[in-house]
C-alpha cells in the first residue's frame, strides 16, 4: 500500500487521539506526564494551526489514517522545533514508515526556519529510540522545563 501525508483536519482528531492513547497504553505510559493526558489531545487540529507548528497524518490509499507526527517551536533552545507525537497504528508498524515520517516533519521544520529538532521519549519506547538514533538524533541531558515530566530520554538533531 502507498501512503501520503496531509495536514490534520478536525475529522482526524478522534482517530489520531485513539492511536496515540492505544500506543501509550501498550507501553504502560498511560500515566500523568505523558501525551496521554495532554489537554489538547482530542483537538490536535486546533493545537497545531499556528505558525511555527504543524501536525500531519499519514493516510493509506484507502484514506484510512494510520499515524501522525507533528512539530512546534521549542523555546528552551534557539532555532529549535520539537518533534511531537509520532505514533503509528500497530497494524502498520515494522514497515519502516517511522523513518519517512521523521524525514517529512524535519523538512517541514526546515521550511519554517528551524535549524534543530528536539524530542523527548521514554525508555519503554525502544523501537522509537532505535528509529531516532538511526535518523541521526543524539542523546542529550534533560533540558529544564520539559513539557512531559514522565519522559526520561532526550534527543537533538541539527537540521
Amino acid at each position: 500500500m502507498a501512503y501520503r501525508f496531509r495536514k490534520i483536519s478536525e475529522e482526524d482528531n478522534n482517530v489520531i487521539a485513539s492511536i496515540i492513547r492505544n500506543n501509550l497504553e501498550q507501553f504502560h505510559l498511560d500515566i500523568p506526564g505523558t501525551a496521554y493526558y495532554d489537554e489538547g489531545l482530542d483537538r490536535l487540529s486546533e493545537c497545531y494551526k499556528y505558525p511555527g507548528s504543524g501536525y500531519f497524518v499519514l493516510v493509506g490509499d484507502d484514506e484510512r489514517v494510520v499515524g501522525g507526527i507533528g512539530y512546534s517551536a521549542f523555546p528552551m533552545m534557539r532555532d529549535t522545533a520539537e518533534l511531537q507525537k509520532l505514533y503509528l497504528d500497530p497494524a502498520v508498524k515494522g514497515e519502516g514508515l517511522g523513518y519517512g515520517m521523521i524525514r517529512y516533519v524535519e523538512e517541514q521544520m526546515r521550511s519554517s526556519g528551524f535549524r534543530r529538532s528536539y524530542l523527548e521519549t521514554h525508555d519503554n519506547l525502544q523501537a522509537a529510540i532505535h528509529i531516532y538514533e538511526k535518523s541521526g538524533y543524539l542523546e542529550i541531558e534533560k533540558p529544564e522545563n520539559i513539557g512531559h515530566s514522565s519522559m526520561n530520554r532526550f534527543f537533538v538533531k541539527e537540521l
